[in-house]
């Protein structure tokens, strides 16, 4: 086989069906993007999973004078102290890898910091900020323990596992993912399909060469080489 021959038809080929070879190559640089793209984002929901769900806490929000709590009025000192034993006790102290207790001056401060320069931090008052147990678990997983347990105490306005607002997150950010991952999956179809339709474009503007070598008695492998290398090349 005669490789500087088979070498000549190819470069032949690229330059004849340029157009076609530049629409396969951006096609294709469209489609593995996606599908990097697709991959680092995958691995990067993987990691902030891990890291954010060990540090989601459980919050349990104490009744402030403003809530329609069972009973009525802010919780008082008798109703966070039992709370506080609850979360001490034999029942959840298993579950609790450590726990705080955020008055309304401490709460008040910490939203500050987070809607500083915000309009609406200037209509709130300490006292609509309500106290707070925060709770780290050692099994993330497992909060449904502290809610079936603490929501019907006297005084909880309710029970909160952090990692409900971070799966909202997630599954936009997964929805983002395997969109690209299908458009990347119809992007290579379409690069496949023009490299094949670039094969075959380039086969029907040397139709009269190919009738000419299979008349001198060139073999298959020898006229296909080219346009399989053409494929090859825009790939």
């Amino acid at each position: 086989m005669r490789f500087g021959l088979i070498w000549s038809e190819v470069v032949s080929g690229l330059r004849r069906n340029m157009s076609m070879v530049i629409s396969v190559i951006l096609v294709t640089f469209i489609s593995l993007t996606f599908v990097g793209a697709a991959v680092l984002l995958q691995m990067q929901i993987g990691q902030m999973k891990t890291y954010w769900y060990d540090r989601a806490q459980v919050a349990v929000y104490m009744c402030t004078a403003t809530d329609a709590c069972p009973g009525g009025g802010e919780a008082s000192a008798e109703q966070i102290a039992a709370v506080k034993t609850q979360l001490q006790s034999a029942t959840l102290a298993p579950y609790i890898q450590k726990f705080y207790f955020e008055d309304h001056k401490q709460g008040y401060e910490q939203f500050k910091q987070q809607f500083k320069g915000n309009p609406v931090a200037d209509f709130v008052t300490p006292d609509l900020i309500p106290q707070t147990f925060w709770v780290n678990l050692k099994n993330p997983s497992q909060s449904d323990v502290l809610t079936e347990t603490l929501s019907s105490l006297p005084g909880v306005q309710s029970v909160v596992d952090q990692r409900s607002y971070l799966d909202q997150i997630f599954s936009i950010l997964n929805a983002a993912s395997y969109t690209a991952i299908g458009i990347a999956a119809l992007m290579l179809v379409a690069a496949a399909l023009l490299i094949a339709t670039t094969i075959r474009l380039s086969a029907f503007s040397r139709r009269r060469e190919l009738g000419i070598m299979r008349l001198v008695g060139a073999s298959n492998r020898f006229i296909q080489t080219p346009f399989v290398l053409e494929g090859v090349f825009a790939a």
